[in-house]
């Protein structure tokens, strides 16, 4: 690996050797890589962790501005259940056979389910 301190001593070195003006240049190369280095760092920043959150962020706020009464739903506790009314910031879900209701906050909510769960369906008599 490449050894940056060496490499501005030995630049250094060299420019007082052959004079001042030589010296400068040395030092506003190694200024310009390092700044180089830092854009390059915070560009891969943004493309592997930045943008890929603000991604998903959008995604789970467009799905929880699109919910309506009769969506199936899955929490995240993992409780599934179908929205009897929402409100600002929290859902009314019927959950189980007995379709009891539970109070939710709107935030709690992972994803809408597009198949039924199959303990949720009606008794057979």
């Amino acid at each position: 690996m490449l050894n940056w301190n060496n490499l501005l001593t030995a630049l250094a070195e060299t420019a007082a050797t052959t004079g001042t003006t030589d010296a400068a240049a040395a030092q506003s190369g190694g200024m310009i890589s390092t700044i180089i280095m830092l854009v390059v760092m915070v560009a891969i920043f943004y493309f592997l962790l930045i943008r890929p959150q603000r991604k998903k962020d959008k995604k789970v706020k467009e799905m929880l501005s699109a919910l309506k009464a009769g969506d199936r739903i899955c929490t995240i506790g993992g409780i599934y259940g179908t929205i009897v009314s929402l409100k600002d910031d929290t859902v009314t879900l019927a959950v189980g056979s007995a379709k009891n209701q539970m109070v939710m906050a709107r935030w709690a909510i992972r994803s809408v389910e597009d198949a039924p769960v199959e303990n949720d369906a009606e008794p057979q008599v």
